[in-house]
This record gives structure tokens, C-alpha cells and sequence, in this order.
């Protein structure tokens, strides 16, 4: 029997980085191809609300951009920074709510693709974090939005796992759903993550609340800032030359918004 923890699993910065950094090229590659297609001017200043370990966040700095972050966790924003400082691009991200926050310089992108947004749990909230991220990023920017939309016909995706290895560590996370709130739009999930060594089993256990989005809903949300509008619409295989159509089977949305 592995020996349990329950808590959240952000709390395990170095857990959390290699499970989720491990696949971080189809993005990099995703946002670097957005630039040229679909920002207007030259892009030097890219920004990650919710940035969490700044697993995107370090390639691109790394990769020649000035980069800026913010997120909730002082432990992922403590790991991302010391990461930073080691490779000599300063502690470029802050403690924040990404529902409240200004940046002292305008940025030319903003990036939050692994569905964090939904974390967001009312209207109110998303409204203040799309304000917050149109007064962050100049005209002619954009802000790759990803989502997992409510679809209204087909099978929903309801339980997914993945892993990942660094030498002799190795992490498996299972998420699955455990019902929807429809009062509060709230979908309910439970995490876990299994961390095995060589000599030992450890299990991080975990549960999170994600609002939902149907596509009608989102819609709506963007129509109350004016500020962004739908440049184009991917799904999470990241073909720039494949843009989605949403259908009422959709759930993978990555949202091109662009600042006019």
C-alpha cells in the first residue's frame, strides 16, 4: 500500500513540474507559431496568469523572450523563480490572483492552455480575469486561451491518466469526475498522484471544483468584454493549420483572443 497524503497537489511544485512539463514542446512550438499568424506586430513580452512551475514560461525565456507570470501558490511561483535565477532570467513571476492584478508593462502575448481558467469559479471572477488580462496585453496581441468545453451531445470525457518519468522517478496522475453541480456550474474531480522510487510508493490525494462552460456560456462570458474578440479557434492538438469548428461534441478549445 503506498503511503497516502491528502492535499492539493500544487503543493508539490517538483511532482507537478515534471508531470506536467514533461510535454511541453506541442505547446511551445503552438504559441511560437501563433505569433506570426496571428499577432499583429512583433511579439517580445509574453505573460502566463496562473503560471503555476513556469514550465512554459522557462523555454521561453530561454528562447529569447521577456517573460512575466503570476500565481496563487507561493511554493509553484518559489520553484519557478529559483528555476528562473539559476538560468539567469531574474524571478520574472509574482504571488497573484489572476482575477486582480496589473502589470507594469503592457505585454505582447498571454498564454493559459491547460484549462487553469476553469479554476475561476463565477462569472464575476472570469469577467475580472479577462479585464485583467485585455489591460496586460497591448492591441494587436493575443491571448491563448485552452478550455474544455461542456459538450451538449456525445459521450463526455469523463476520467483521463498520464505519466511521466525523470531517471529514477516516476509519476502517474488520475483525474476522473465525480458529478456536476448544475446550480452552481461547478464540475467536482478527483486527482490523484502516485509517485514511485525505486524504494518507495507515495499517493498525493486530491479533489478540485472546475466551472463549467458550455459553448453558448462561454460566448456569452467574452461578450462582456469587448476588449477580446474571437481571432480563431484550435483544439488541443495544436495544428496551427487545422483550426476547429465547434460542434456540440466539442470539449478541447484553445481560444485565440485577440486585443483590439
Amino acid at each position: 500500500m503506498p503511503d497516502t497524503i491528502e492535499g492539493s497537489i500544487y503543493d508539490y511544485p517538483s511532482y507537478y513540474d515534471l508531470l506536467f512539463g514533461s510535454d511541453w514542446k506541442a505547446e511551445f512550438d503552438f504559441l511560437q507559431k501563433c505569433i506570426p499568424k496571428h499577432c499583429t506586430k512583433s511579439v517580445s513580452r509574453v505573460f502566463e496568469p496562473a503560471c503555476g512551475t513556469g514550465r512554459l514560461l522557462i523555454k521561453l525565456a530561454q528562447a529569447g523572450y521577456e517573460v512575466g507570470g503570476n500565481d496563487l501558490n507561493e511554493k509553484a511561483i518559489d520553484f519557478c523563480n529559483d528555476r528562473m535565477e539559476r538560468y539567469g532570467y531574474g524571478r520574472p513571476t509574482t504571488v497573484g490572483d489572476m482575477s486582480d492584478f496589473r502589470v507594469k508593462r503592457k505585454f505582447d502575448l498571454g498564454f493559459n492552455l491547460i484549462n487553469t481558467f476553469r479554476h475561476l469559479p463565477d462569472e464575476q471572477s472570469a469577467v475580472a480575469h479577462l479585464q485583467c488580462m485585455a489591460a496586460a496585453i497591448r492591441k494587436g496581441g493575443i491571448y491563448a486561451l485552452g478550455i474544455h468545453l461542456e459538450p451538449t451531445e456525445g459521450t463526455k470525457m469523463e476520467e483521463e491518466s498520464w505519466s511521466a518519468r525523470r531517471g529514477n522517478l516516476a509519476i502517474t496522475s488520475h483525474m476522473w469526475t465525480k458529478g456536476i453541480d448544475r446550480r452552481r456550474r461547478m464540475e467536482l474531480l478527483g486527482v490523484t498522484l502516485d509517485i514511485y522510487t525505486p524504494t518507495s510508493h507515495r499517493q498525493i490525494v486530491d479533489h478540485m471544483e472546475y466551472r463549467t462552460y458550455r459553448h453558448a456560456q462561454f460566448k456569452s462570458l467574452l461578450k462582456k468584454v469587448p476588449e477580446f474578440e474571437v481571432e480563431e479557434v484550435y483544439d488541443f492538438a495544436y495544428d496551427i493549420k487545422r483550426p476547429h469548428k465547434i460542434t456540440a461534441e466539442t470539449e478541447d478549445c484553445v481560444f485565440i483572443l485577440k486585443r483590439v
